[in-house]
């Protein structure tokens, strides 16, 4: 297989199952600010930035730019405290980005998050060696479902966007990798049902049930359309 081929996964509830991490780390930043954060407004922020769920939630004009960035900071401080106490791999992940890379599929993250989390998680699976791109929330200004993060690893890749396939646990994120243009393969994982994710080319519930020759399948499919 050549390396015309590329797939981008998203990495919060894909590479690695952030769902509690994130929420806590929300609550931490919050509460001595005295602002409150339901589970229900939260679930359905994946994808976007912590900036955009800053300014949406509490953009009212009581914090300025600096105070804001302050704020996120710290709440993306607080994640990554959580996570580097106990690293929720999803299962599957390091082993589906070896089967990927040795098949010739060019790799890439394609997360809304800052780098520092990023960095984190690609070192913690030990999977740095496996990717060819890595695109941040630092690198884009519209989140998901924009398709902007997904477009920009495509062109780091050098690969055109109907020869890639996305992962994403988020609906936000399958918008956005079908905005793209690319194939949307949505997994369900904590605080994901497969209903919500509907809107993918496939659905799946476990990384075990992709590999190389299925992205090979349904990405020479997409671009022979």
């Amino acid at each position: 297989m050549s390396s015309s081929y590329a797939v981008i996964f998203d990495m919060d509830g894909v590479l690695v199952d952030t769902y509690h991490a994130h929420y806590r780390s929300w609550l931490a930043m919050a509460e001595p600010q005295g602002l409150s954060f339901t589970e229900a407004e939260f679930a359905p922020t994946f994808g976007r930035t912590s900036r955009e769920i800053i300014a949406t939630f509490w953009g009212d004009g009581r914090f300025n730019d600096e105070e804001i960035a302050l704020l996120d900071d710290r709440k993306e401080a607080a994640f990554r405290k959580i996570v580097e106490a106990d690293f929720p791999a999803m299962p599957g992940a390091t082993e589906l980005l070896r089967d990927l890379h040795g098949a010739g599929f060019k790799l890439a993250v394609g997360s809304s998050g800052p780098p520092e989390n990023i960095e984190l998680v690609i070192d913690r699976l030990a999977a740095r060696s496996l990717f060819d791109a890595i695109v941040t929330g630092m690198d884009v200004n519209r989140g998901k479902p924009d398709p902007q993060v997904f477009l920009i690893a495509a062109e780091r890749l050098g690969v055109a966007p109907r020869r890639c396939a996305v992962v994403e646990d988020a609906p936000a994120g399958v918008e956005a990798a079908n905005a793209a243009g690319m194939v949307s393969i949505g997994l369900t994982s904590t605080g994901r049902t497969a209903e919500s994710l509907a809107a993918a080319d496939r659905v799946v519930g476990s990384l075990a049930e992709l590999s190389a020759g299925f992205f090979q399948e349904v990405i020479a499919r997409r671009d022979r359309d």
